[in-house]
C-alpha cells in the first residue's frame, strides 16, 4: 500500500482531468474507483484507464459496480468515450466485475508486471462509456 503522501500526489494528480471517487463508512475509505490518461498522445484523449479497489470482504456487496458507475457518470460528463482496465492475472472476481458491467477483452501482455514475488501476466478490456460513438470529437474539457 502506497504511503500517504503518494496516495495524495496521485490523486492530485488525476482530479486535474479525470476523477477519483471514494467509498466511505463508518469514518474510513473502504474503497475507490480512478481514472487516468490512456496515452500522452492527443489521438487517445477521449481514452481512459480505469481502476477499482476495495478493502477485503467487500467482494460481491454491489460496492465495486457502485464506486464504477458513479466514476463513469463523471467520465462522460468530461467528454471520456472508452475506458480500458488492466487487470493483473490471475483476478478471476475482478475479471467478472468487469465482464459484468460491459468490458470486453481485447488482449494479454504477458510476464509484464512483478507483483508479490513473480512476474505476472496482465489482462485488458475495454467498454464504450458512450455509445453510440461519437462520429466526431467530443467537446475540449
Amino acid at each position: 500500500m502506497p504511503a500517504l503522501a503518494a496516495m495524495e500526489d496521485r490523486i492530485a494528480a488525476v482530479l486535474a482531468q479525470h476523477s477519483w471517487v471514494v467509498l466511505q463508512e463508518a469514518g474510513g475509505v473502504r474503497g475507490f474507483a480512478y481514472a487516468g490518461p490512456f496515452g500522452d498522445r492527443a489521438a487517445y484523449r477521449w481514452s481512459c484507464i480505469v481502476s477499482v479497489y476495495l478493502e477485503p470482504g467487500r467482494r460481491r456487496t454491489g460496492a465495486g459496480r457502485s464506486l464504477y458507475l458513479t466514476l463513469f457518470d463523471r467520465l462522460v460528463a468530461r467528454g471520456y468515450v472508452v475506458a480500458a482496465a488492466g487487470i493483473t492475472l490471475p483476478n478471476e472476481p475482478s475479471l467478472a466485475l468487469h465482464r459484468a458491467l460491459g468490458f470486453t477483452e481485447v488482449g494479454v501482455h504477458r510476464g509484464i508486471g512483478w507483483k508479490h514475488g513473480i512476474w505476472r501476466d496482465v489482462s485488458w478490456l475495454q467498454r464504450d462509456l458512450v455509445t453510440p460513438r461519437p462520429a466526431h470529437s467530443p467537446a475540449p474539457w
